[in-house]
Formats: structure tokens, sequence, C-alpha cells
């Protein structure tokens, strides 16, 4: 049998297995389905139809689930679906999806008070630090960082690698392995330590190095940059971020701060 307290409440028709401990004064919803080796601390709420896989941690007081935050429309809940060994820390809320599905990866570390809006869609190995707030609809790439009271306009798209600096507003797409600070988010460099953290070499960061000063520190229009890029350049990296940079609809921050004008 799964370890519940006593003081769980557990309705009716949610599927727990019994590897998974269950916290005191935990609500776990009848829609709930929490695969193999999940935790669940003190007060902790999931709810709606949501779908976890293995080894997740919730830590006390986390919101998981509940209906998304749309004026007009607190019946439409869609679903939520979390994949294995995610950290969610303590006041997390993740909310399920209005329109769609809300869905979140693999080891992903969402710390304290951090918010995932509805129908937001994180892949993997991504840290939201203390207080980052992702509005509806965001997109956000492995491996991606964001800092601190961050927050993060709705249908955003952050690409892997990229790193958004403590307390930036972020209103437009985050190139991959770009980093972005400020309000708004102006482009810095790109993620120089977290492309070392990542093991990539001095040979293919030195080839990031080329294509980030041709795209962003070029003088001709960005459409031509892209395609001069594109031409020249083979590597896959460079290929994700040129197709990152053509697919965007809200448009990617590409302005240098000017203190960090030739920043690479």
């Amino acid at each position: 049998m799964s370890s519940i307290h006593p003081t769980a409440v557990i309705a009716s028709g949610a599927s727990i297995h019994e590897s998974c401990e269950i916290g005191p004064y935990a609500v776990i919803g009848r829609g709930v389905r929490l695969g193999p080796g999940n935790v669940v601390g003190p007060h902790a709420v999931i709810e709606g139809d949501t779908q976890i896989g293995a080894g997740n941690r919730f830590l006390a007081s986390c919101s998981i689930g509940a209906s998304p935050q749309i004026t007009g429309r607190s019946g439409d809940v869609g679903r939520l679906i979390i994949g294995d060994e995610n950290v969610f820390r303590e006041f997390v809320t993740v909310h399920a999806g209005g329109d769609a599905v809300t869905l979140l990866g693999s080891r992903n570390l969402i710390m304290a008070t951090a918010h995932v809006a509805h129908d937001c869609q994180l892949g993997d190995d991504i840290v939201l630090a203390n207080g980052a707030t992702l509005g509806g609809h965001v997109e956000i790439e492995d491996m991606a960082q964001l800092s601190g009271l961050c927050a993060v306009h709705q249908h955003v798209r952050i690409g892997t690698l990229a790193f958004v600096a403590g307390g930036s507003i972020v209103t437009q797409d985050v190139a991959p392995y770009c980093l972005v600070q400020g309000d708004r988010a102006r482009l810095v460099s790109l993620n120089l330590v977290g492309l070392q953290r990542a093991g990539l070499s001095a040979v293919e960061v030195g080839v990031l190095k080329r294509a980030y000063r041709a795209l962003f520190l070029g003088q001709a229009p960005m459409a031509e940059r892209i395609s001069a890029v594109e031409v020249s350049d083979g590597d896959a990296r460079v290929r994700r971020l040129t197709a990152f940079l053509r697919s965007s609809r809200r448009g990617v921050i590409t302005a240098p701060r000017r203190s960090y004008a030739t920043a690479a």
C-alpha cells in the first residue's frame, strides 16, 4: 500500500501507485493519476485531470492541476501532464490547460513560488528559480534557465540552453543558447557558462560564437543575416538557432544592450 498520512484527503477515483508517499493534510483529486515513487508533501493539492509520471517531488503547499486563470472560463479545465523526476518546491502553482494541455517534461526544478500558467509546454532539465512566472501558452525548450522573479509574457518561446537573468521582463522570444537581461529584456551574449556546463567543447562554442556575431551584431536586415548563416554553416546547433529565428511569431529579442554590444 502507498504510504498515506491519515490526515490526507484522497478522492474516490484517484489512482495512486503503491510506492507513493502522501504527506499530512495533502489533497488528491479524483482525476489524478500518480505513477510510481512520487512524494507529495504536507498541504500540497493535486487536482484536475492530471497525469504524473514517476519519481516526482511536490513540497509543502504546492497547487498542481488547478483550473486556469482565464476570465469567464473557470469551468473550462483541460489536462496537465507531468513527466518524471521533477521537483516542485514550496508554494509552486502549475495550472491545467485551458485550450488544450499543460505539459512538463522530466528532471525540471521549479523553485519556490514559481508559476506555470495554462497551456505552457516545458521540455526537460529546465530550471525556474524562485518567483519566476510564466503566462499562458509559454514554451520553454530543454535545459533553459530562468532566474528569480522573471516574468514571461503569454505565447513567448524560450530556446534550448537559453538563460534569462534575474528580474527580467520577457515580452519576445529568447533565442537558443543566448542570455537576456532587463526590463524589457535585451540580448547580452551567448549563455557561455550554460554551454560549458552542458559539456560543449571550445570548438563547439566557437562555432556558436561566430553564428551569434553574424546573426545579432551584423548590419544587414535580419532575414539576410539568417540566410547567410544558413548557407555558410551546417552545424546542427546553428541550424536549430536559425530555425528558431525563422519560426518566431512574437519576434526574437535581438537588440543587444549597449554596454554588451560586442559580447559573445
